[in-house]
């Protein structure tokens, strides 16, 4: 025998795989509400832990404060089962999405898994929700226009690879329709959609009639109805945007579409006042507002690759000043207003783009574009300034050239405006646009 030869631990290798560790737990002391309140346990934020109910499997729950000495916890299902006196064991861990190529095509719910009949998602990656946005200085400048097919867009509110534009409409303007086209159309690598607190009706209207066959083939969507926990909603929003970085950390153009930013934030504000959080804004409590930037702040461009964000917000009342509406539209790189007004006319999309806008249309368009654009507008607001006296026939062919001008070119400028699902090339709607420019001139010669 050999002295100096290492001694061969493969046994007490063995003795070790097969004893059996104690897990460190805790124990369910009150459920009040939406949370579950524990002590014993030693957890920080965000990490998960397993609530061992009565006669059914564990549920999985989210560490989301703490008061005095106890842990408070928000159930990612349902409750029921859950007792005073049950064992809740911490994971260690914080909540990981599933990444990869293999999603597209795909429906997931908000914890990620395979909502569609596909079958489960192999062997992918795993990546934690919990990211911070690129930094500043490494973010690329957006020089480039992403071309979503939708005219009223491309050609008076252009937008560029990796611009972030908030959709803000009121119920039953348009959304998910306009939604759908830009997720159809647009020319982007590869598209993450996350329907956060719809009707579960309308998921399935969106991926088969609004997306389509061939829009599902390149996107991934994560879904989270308006029935799931508000813990769970607020989960599916963070999962999509994971996927999405995912993608662009590949070097790719994402085009990341949310509806809605304002169900979004209700769930924020339903597990802020659940865990004794004050109300601040119409009910909303303080960590709503400063949970926003954290999302809206991840999409945009990296060092390489993009994100180009289209988040919809529902406004209360039609009132597009209300907290959240607000909060949004000072974060984000521009706005689209969607109106009533013009959905009761049977515009669609109904784009009010006298009341939009794109802060980097300027940056990624041509002076002759940017030109084009802006004698629409002022068109179009000529128009609409006169609009009531042309309407009751008290204004006079040939009193004002701007108005005849602005009369002369409305058939044309409404046919820009005015499409179907069809998708619009991008060389095409610039062409109807030069053509408006020469029906006003010619008009107001």
């Amino acid at each position: 025998m050999n002295p100096y030869a290492p001694p061969n631990l493969a046994r007490y290798h063995e003795a070790l795989s097969q004893l059996q560790t104690l897990r460190s737990s805790g124990r369910v002391v009150h459920v009040i509400g939406l949370t579950v309140e524990a002590i014993g346990l030693d957890c920080q934020i965000g990490e998960i832990c397993e609530i061992q109910a009565k006669n059914s499997a564990p549920i999985l729950s989210e560490v989301v404060g703490f008061r005095n000495r106890s842990t408070l916890l928000m159930p990612l299902g349902d409750m029921s089962g859950i007792q005073p006196e049950c064992q809740v064991y911490p994971m260690g861990t914080v909540f990981l999405a599933p990444v990869g190529h293999q999603l597209m095509g795909r429906v997931l719910d908000g914890l990620g898994q395979p909502l569609d009949e596909l079958g489960s998602l192999g062997d992918v990656q795993r990546r934690a929700i919990n990211n911070p946005a690129p930094h500043p200085l490494e973010r690329q400048p957006i020089r480039e226009p992403l071309v979503t097919g939708v005219r009223a867009i491309d050609g008076l509110l252009t937008c560029g690879k990796g611009q972030r534009m908030g959709i803000f409409a009121g119920s039953g303007v348009g959304k998910s329709t306009l939604l759908g086209s830009i997720a159809r159309s647009s020319k982007s690598d590869v598209s993450v959609i996350a329907l956060i607190g719809e009707r579960g009706r309308e998921v399935r209207e969106f991926v088969e009639r609004d997306l389509g066959p061939e829009g599902l083939k390149r996107s991934v969507v994560v879904v989270s109805t308006s029935d799931k926990p508000a813990l769970l909603r607020l989960k599916a929003a963070w999962v999509a945007m994971t996927i999405a970085e995912f993608f662009r950390d590949e070097g790719m153009d994402v085009t990341f579409l949310m509806d809605s930013v304002t169900r979004f934030a209700m769930a924020q504000r339903e597990i802020g006042l659940a865990i004794g959080e004050p109300p601040a804004s119409r009910g909303y409590t303080p960590s709503v507002f400063a949970l926003l930037p954290k999302l809206l702040e991840r999409a945009g461009t990296g060092r390489r690759g993009s994100i180009t964000g289209y988040f919809t917000v529902l406004v209360e009342g039609d009132d597009f000043n209300e907290p959240i509406s607000d909060a949004v539209r000072g974060i984000l790189d521009g706005h689209i207003i969607l109106s009533r007004q013009l959905a009761t006319r049977n515009h669609y999309p109904a784009i009010d783009v006298l009341g939009s806008v794109s802060r980097l249309m300027p940056a990624i368009t041509s002076k002759e574009h940017q030109s084009w654009a802006a004698t629409i507008r002022k068109l179009m607001a000529t128009y609409e300034k006169a609009r009531d006296l042309i309407n009751i026939g008290a204004y006079a062919p040939g009193s004002d050239a701007e108005i005849d001008a602005a009369i002369a070119a409305l058939p044309a400028i409404n046919y820009l405006l005015q499409q179907g699902p069809d998708f619009s090339d991008f060389d095409e709607t610039l062409t109807l646009m030069e053509a408006i420019i020469g029906t006003g001139a010619d008009n107001a010669a």
